[in-house]
């Protein structure tokens, strides 16, 4: 006869309880990091507002049934929605992530942190027009260094992807943690809300992955900061947690769906992530195709006219990026043709640029892409792969090399850190300011860009700013 289980509740899991720690007492010193989240804020919100341009991505925004509108409620930048904080950050959010050009993280698990900022923002927004509790952008700034390290720090050494779970899990967890800070509560109430937010388990990755690759995954964000948004509130009306969601034996989230495997910490938070975050400047395009596409529009000027002397199209990558986008066979999709390695080649060959458009059936109806696309050979360089997986490095290197018919080549063009890396800063964020110009041009004039421009690029001033008088300046005037 078995032994009775015994019903004696543990202490709360140590992760549960060092991210609490993080998130109630840590104070963020870094003024690095200060200075990321300033650009990583503006880039987030630019790659939103060039979201709206794309038809498929609006028809998914606004209430989740007609008229359900809350006011005064959290507003959404570029559009006239006026919503509860949850639904809003799945607008936002959704918003953000929609094209692939925000921010992005590369460890043993991928992502892409400023996906909390749906969350951040729109909670943030609805307290301080409701009078609950105000807020400045340097407080946004505060919780999104914060929502970074959760997540990243998460993705160091967890590889979620590996047991068939999409990284979004770590954006639900970010988010439910920096919400209960923003809504004060303590450590106790934050660990019942994390050990929620993890019972929920995980999405498939299969909306990412040849044959099923689809719209939900620029979705996918949304629904998970939106998530995490919700169970904070969940947490402040008294919503009891479970002190072992993850280690408790067969039902535990480790059990169930992470292999028997012990999630880790592998450093103390702090701002790393944020101070070493990927920012997408050039392309909207999977992260690791981003050093490829580049070494193609430099290989453009010299192939444009000798297209049909093409033999062989040789590319050199790390392991990552052929796991997750070496992709042959028909492309159904936008969502898609930007998870394909060599669709995105092809495009900087053919054009000498990757815009967002590009991805559309209009643009994917060239045959010319195809044909290029048969001609790549996709081989891994494992010397990429190590400065890829190195801490100091986080390379996400590519090499092209260009076969002619004739038995000739082009010297090979290799690209080891894209402009948004931390190593290219001080050539990047020139050009991720022209970026949030470009997109801010979208969807206003030219003098409201001018305004909008001169707070965005006075840090002090910015930080200062009351975060409904912020988000009233991307508000439609009609």
């Amino acid at each position: 006869m078995s032994a009775p289980l015994s019903n004696v509740r543990p202490d709360p899991d140590p992760l549960l309880r060092e991210i609490a720690h993080y998130i109630a007492h840590h104070p963020i010193t870094s003024e690095e990091a200060l200075s990321t989240a300033h650009y990583c804020l503006l880039d987030s919100l630019g790659c939103a507002f060039q979201a709206l341009e794309f038809p498929a991505c609006v028809q998914r925004l606004g209430p989740i049934v007609p008229g359900a509108t809350l006011s005064p409620g959290a507003r959404v930048p570029g559009t006239m929605h006026e919503l509860d904080p949850v639904r809003a950050a799945f607008n936002l959010g959704a918003m953000i992530r929609w094209l692939d050009f925000n921010d992005t993280w590369l460890a043993a698990e991928w992502g892409h942190p400023s996906d909390n900022l749906g969350g951040i923002i729109s909670l943030a927004d609805y307290l301080h027009r409701s009078a609950k509790k105000s807020f400045t952008v340097g407080d946004i700034l505060h919780w999104c260094i914060k929502a970074h390290e959760v997540q990243g720090i998460l993705a160091l050494e967890n590889s979620f992807n590996r047991v068939g779970l999409d990284h979004v899990i770590l954006v639900r967890i970010a988010t439910t943690a920096v919400a209960c800070g923003m809504l004060d509560l303590d450590e106790s109430a934050i660990i019942q809300a994390l050990s929620n937010a993890w019972l929920d388990g995980g999405a498939l990755r299969t909306y990412r992955h040849a044959p099923n690759t689809g719209p939900r995954k620029s979705w996918a964000a949304g629904d998970a900061t939106s998530r995490g948004i919700w169970h904070a509130l969940m947490a402040q009306a008294g919503e009891p947690g479970y002190p072992s969601a993850l280690s408790a034996t067969l039902w535990g989230f480790q059990d169930v769906l992470f292999k028997e495997q012990t999630l880790t910490l592998s450093q103390p938070l702090d701002s790393y992530v944020m101070e070493n975050v990927l920012f997408k400047i050039s392309f909207p395009a999977e992260f690791h195709s981003q050093t490829a596409v580049e070494a193609a529009i430099k290989l453009h000027p010299q192939i444009k006219d000798r297209l049909s002397e093409i033999a062989q199209i040789e590319i050199h990558t790390h392991e990552s990026a052929i796991r997750i986008i070496d992709k042959t066979g028909p492309l159904h999709n936008p969502a898609d043709r930007d998870h394909c390695l060599q669709y995105m080649i092809a495009i900087g060959l053919l054009k000498g640029q990757l815009t967002a458009e590009d991805y559309e059936d209009e643009a994917a109806a060239d045959p010319r892409i195809d044909q290029l696309r048969e001609l790549m050979t996709v081989q891994e360089d494992s010397s990429y792969t190590t400065s890829y997986l190195d801490p100091a490095e986080r390379s996400i290197a590519n090499r092209l090399t260009i076969h002619f018919r004739d038995g000739t080549q082009l010297e090979p063009v290799e690209v080891l850190y894209p402009v948004g890396h931390r190593f290219r800063r001080a050539e990047g964020i020139p050009l991720l300011m022209e970026k949030y110009r470009t997109n801010l041009l979208r969807i206003f004039p030219e003098e409201k860009t001018k305004e909008i421009t001169a707070l965005c690029e006075d840090q002090a001033t910015l930080a200062s700013t009351p975060i409904n008088t912020f988000i009233d300046l991307f508000l439609p005037s009609h």
